[in-house]
């Protein structure tokens, strides 16, 4: 299986070079890297630039403009797509990949013929859990799946209902028949509206806990104050209107609707009030974008309701409960 393996820089030259390093070391050989460094500017490109120059391992493509996440995933799959890659991994620059992390992912995938397989993602210095495949819930929330928890606890290998788009292998057949990232997104919970279309389509997703990569979580997006917060408000509705089935609008969507307000007035004790209220604002003028969207995706779905209740969370997402828990002073009793 001929892979690309995708990589974005956006100022965090020093941690890409790490990221590299590590591709470069992994001990599966029939794949290339295309790095793109997404105009951060600063001082990356002319750090990467001698890096990678005459690597024949290495396409480095600089881009004019930044164009988030999901259009800088979108240009390295395209490459993919049109120069024959069975399949394209994405990879952030702030993670390094233990060297047999790519291996054990193609080897899952021809194993399970799984679309989409992702591996056990964890801490910097590997004691904690960081994702083991992405889970949504039935308050229309997604979460980590095994989040913060010990990684001598990581979950065993399986069928999950996401991937995270950070260290994960996705035949490039799928991107054809469900299309590329939606821009609109430019970053954060486009890989949850990957993971539904992909799901919708009757694609499985795999998680393979033998394919370890090391995350330093929010190294990108901590350099951009308040980014996240927004991105995450004008997101999670699109995920909703987009990819809920018409029979799970309402048992989602009153549970949505009670934590994303909730999830309002937590951000606002937090001081963000003004990126909040960015984020909703940008979410309702795409709201035209997603219904469009949605008409396509629901139309060429072809899996049933009682399968994607089995695949759902059906209990509260524990993360977000515990900021409102804290937020109220309500003390856990085990």
């Amino acid at each position: 299986m001929k892979v690309l393996v995708t990589v974005l820089n956006y100022k965090g030259w020093q941690d890409t070079i790490k990221c590299i390093d590590s591709l470069k070391r992994q001990t599966y050989d029939d794949f290339q890297i295309y790095l793109i460094e997404n105009h951060s500017q600063d001082e990356s490109e002319k750090k990467l630039k001698p890096f990678v120059e005459g690597d024949k391992q290495i396409i480095f493509d600089v881009q004019p403009t930044n164009t988030g996440f999901t259009g800088g995933v979108n240009i390295g799959i395209r490459y993919a797509i049109d120069n024959g890659f069975d399949a394209v991994a994405l990879f952030n620059n702030d993670a390094q990949a233990d060297k047999n992390w790519l291996k054990n992912l193609v080897s899952a995938m021809g194993k399970t013929n799984a679309s989409v397989v992702t591996g056990l993602l964890l801490s910097e210095d590997g004691k904690i859990i960081d994702d083991a495949g992405d889970v949504y819930t039935m308050w229309g929330v997604p979460e980590l799946r095994a989040e913060n928890q010990p990684a001598s606890e990581a979950p065993e290998s399986g069928y999950v209902f996401g991937a995270t788009g950070g260290a994960t292998l996705y035949k490039t057949e799928l991107f054809r028949k469900i299309g590329l990232f939606d821009e609109t997104f430019f970053a954060y919970n486009e890989d949850v509206d990957i993971s539904w279309r992909t799901q919708l389509a009757g694609h499985k997703i795999y998680y393979e806990k033998s394919a370890l990569a090391y995350h330093k979580h929010s190294a990108t997006s901590s350099k951009i104050p308040g980014f996240t917060t927004t991105q995450v408000f004008q997101n999670l509705p699109l995920v909703y209107w987009k990819d809920v089935p018409t029979r799970l609008l309402w048992p989602i969507g009153w549970r949505f609707l009670l934590a994303y307000n909730l999830f309002f007035v937590w951000k606002i004790t937090q001081g963000a009030f003004v990126p909040s209220i960015k984020g909703i604002w940008r979410s309702w003028k795409l709201l035209p974008h997603a219904l469009r969207e949605r008409r396509k995706i629901q139309k060429s779905k072809v899996v049933d309701t009682k399968y994607l209740k089995t695949i759902i969370w059906p209990n509260l997402p524990m993360k977000s409960f515990n900021r409102i828990r804290r937020m109220f002073g309500i003390r856990y009793q085990k």
